[in-house]
This record gives C-alpha cells, sequence and structure tokens, in this order.
C-alpha cells in the first residue's frame, strides 16, 4: 500500500522523519489530513497538534507545533515549523504553570494569548486534557 514520507523539522534540528499513511495538521483554514496520493497543497500551520499515524490508525508521532508551513506534494508530507516539540518531549508541568499563569493574563494581552495558545498545544501534543 502506498505511503507517505513525512518530514517535520523546526530551525532548531529535524523532529522526526519516516513514512506514515495518515498527517493531521491544524492549518489557518482549519485541519487537514493527508493520505497517500493528496492532491498538491501548501498550507500555513497554525498552533496545534500534528498527529502522524499508521495503517491502523495508530499514532506514531505526536507533536505540538507552533506556527510554520505543511506542503504536500508526490507522496511527501513536509512540515516547516517556527517551534515543535514531540509530546514525549514536553515538560507537563512546566508547561501547565506556564499555560495557567498565561491564562490569568490572557484578557486584552496578545503576548498571553499567544503562549495560551502553545502552551495549550503543547499539553495537547504529550496527551493532556486542557
Amino acid at each position: 500500500m502506498a505511503e507517505l514520507h513525512v518530514e517535520l523539522v523546526s530551525p532548531e534540528r529535524e523532529i522526526w522523519s519516516g513514512d506514515a499513511h495518515m498527517v493531521v495538521a491544524k492549518t489557518a483554514d482549519g485541519d487537514i489530513g493527508v493520505l497517500p496520493q493528496h492532491e498538491p497543497v501548501l498550507g500555513s500551520l497554525v498552533d496545534g497538534v500534528v498527529r502522524v499515524l499508521d495503517e491502523s490508525d495508530e499514532e506514531i508521532v505526536r507533536a505540538a507545533v507552533h506556527g510554520g508551513f505543511l506542503s504536500v506534494a508526490n507522496d511527501r508530507v513536509s512540515i516547516l515549523a517556527e517551534s515543535a516539540e514531540l509530546g514525549s518531549e514536553v515538560d507537563v508541568a512546566a508547561t501547565r504553570t506556564r499555560y495557567e499563569e498565561a491564562l490569568g493574563s490572557a484578557d486584552g494581552d496578545e503576548e498571553a494569548q499567544a503562549e495560551v495558545r502553545r502552551a495549550r498545544a503543547s499539553l495537547r501534543a504529550a496527551g493532556e486534557d486542557v
């Protein structure tokens, strides 16, 4: 069966690379699911979780992505994130503290609202409910 080759990178490092059956990401236009033979697309990513799945819909990778782009062409998915972290790398306690502090000052403060979105994405990537 056809597969996708997926690359998730940030300016600091390659986060993950490998083959998968499906990629789900959050773009400025909404969620996108990419399967093999998907039409070419370029999307702007927003703070959210990228999920990489195998043929049985089991997660191979779950990562928090903070901005960037998603490109799909010829069964290749390139995720070029402004910053990203694997769910397994998230310091849940520290991120939850950041989230709660930012949430307390988010009214009218765009920087705090952005921090709420980033922390929420990181917590979700780590499998936490927020």
